[in-house]
Parts: C-alpha cells; structure tokens; sequence
C-alpha cells in the first residue's frame, strides 16, 4: 500500500513539474507576443509585408541567379501593390493577435526547448545526459535554418507566383492581407518544423523505432513524400518545388547517417 501511494505522489510530481515546465514556456511565449504586439507596425512593414517589396534580398539573388543561365526574371523587375484589403472590422485586430502569437513562439522556441530539457534530462543516465548536450543547440538551430529557408526563399517565390498568376486580364488580384499574412507565417512554422528531422530520427532511433536500414529501404517512399511536402508548401510550379525538395532531400540522407551512428553507439555500449 505504501509502494503505490509512493509511486502515485511519484506521478503527481512528475505531472506538477511538467505542469511548471509548460506554465513557463507559455509565460516566455506570452511575454514575446506581447512585445511583438506593442510593435506590430515595424513587425509588419518591415518583416511580414517586407516581400512586397522591390528591395527585397532574395529577389536581387534570383535575379542575379536568372542572369548567370542566362534566363529572363520577372524578379529583376519587381513591383507589387504595397497596399492589401481587410475584408472584416476585426481582421486587422484578430490577425495581430495570432501571427503576435506565433511569432512569439517561433523566438521562444530554444526557450521552450529547453524547458523540454529540463523536464526530460533527470530521467536519462548520464551517458544519455553526454551524448544528448547539444541537443537545444542543434534543434534550435535547424529550426531558425528553417525559418530562414522559408522567409528567404519560399516566401518570396510564392509571392511571386500567386501576385503574378492571372487566368483572364477580366480578374483582378486584390488579397486579403490575413491570408496573406496566414501563408507567410504558417509557411515559416510548417518549414521550421520539417527542418527538425535529423532531431526526430535521432529520438526515433534511440527508442527502436526507426533503423538506418529502415530508412534506406524506405528513400524512394520518402522522395515521394517530401516532393507531396515540397508541393503543399510551394507555389504549383516546379522550380520552386524541386529548390525547396533538395535541402529536404539532404536533412533526410543526414538523418540516415545520424541514426546509424546512434546504432552503433548503442552496439558498442552493449
């Protein structure tokens, strides 16, 4: 009777920590959406609005890309309307709220990690400690990497695309700037999230889920996957799906030769 009562106020602490772990990662979240809030002009003008933009980076680099094959690029000729419509009286209001929320979630990302880490480190031995240091640097960093491949490259090609795409001179394209606004953010959130493969399939493969040889045998399937991935977050052409395809392509071979060394640390701790 004791030995359960023991294990049950075991579990309840364990629930009240993670309850703590989870209280201060929405607090740390918060405190950035709230910040990004207050200054949801520069936010928007001059982050999330900056694609409508000739200036922008990426548009000089494609063009200068078009240029060494020798192609005409609309991107050395950029020019989108700078003004966007809100449909609805609290559009604007709603749309700040939750791309504030997002965002804040995106900068506290290495913040939330590491309550993560906090919460799941006591329970591992201290080899699993060792080898698992670096995993907030890491993880954090293919996250940001993800974020940068989207707002740098992704971003710019679908805004490209969609400004640019016309069935018939009779439709005229005026967007909404809270969808607009919807597939830059949940664009940067869905990328970031794929970047984070090489960190699932290291977890995968310490618990036995996955082997080396599993995703081996599995390439042709994953090809096929990350090309369907490639087109859900990409504009429908396939330039745009084949530049976002190959980073994909290379996390995946990384993530067979991460499983494979952690196999066979685990072969030779055996």
């Amino acid at each position: 009777m004791k030995n359960s009562e023991e294990k049950e106020m075991s579990f309840l602490d364990h629930l009240e920590a993670l309850r703590w772990h989870l209280i201060r990662s929405t607090l740390a979240i918060l405190t950035i959406a709230i910040v990004l809030f207050v200054y949801q002009k520069e936010v928007y003008e001059f982050f999330l609005l900056a694609h409508l933009k000739n200036n922008f980076p990426a548009y000089a680099w494609l063009c200068e890309f078009s240029r060494i094959f020798g192609i005409e690029s609309g991107f050395c000729n950029i020019n989108y309307p700078l003004v966007l419509q809100s449909l609805s009286p609290t559009d604007q209001l709603s749309n700040a709220i939750w791309t504030s929320a997002i965002l804040g979630f995106v900068v506290a990302f290495p913040y939330v990690l590491f309550e993560l880490w906090s919460f799941i480190s006591p329970g591992l031995s201290d080899k699993e400690r060792s080898s698992s240091r670096g995993f907030i640097f890491i993880s954090s960093f293919l996250f940001f990497m993800g974020v940068a491949f989207s707002y740098f490259v992704i971003s710019p090609l679908s805004v490209y695309f969609f400004f640019n795409y016309q069935i018939t001179d009779m439709i005229q394209n005026n967007f909404n700037f809270s969808e607009y606004i919807s597939m830059i953010t949940n664009t940067m959130l869905g990328v970031a999230i794929v970047f984070e493969l090489p960190i699932i399939i290291y977890f995968l493969t310490k618990i036995g889920l996955v082997t080396p040889e599993f995703l081996r045998n599995s390439r042709k399937y994953a090809i096929v996957i990350i090309l369907i991935v490639a087109a859900i977050i990409t504009p429908p052409d396939i330039a745009s799906q084949i530049i976002v395809s190959i980073p994909i392509m290379i996390l995946y071979e990384v993530s067979i030769l991460i499983s494979k060394l952690v196999i066979k640390k685990q072969k030779e701790n055996v």
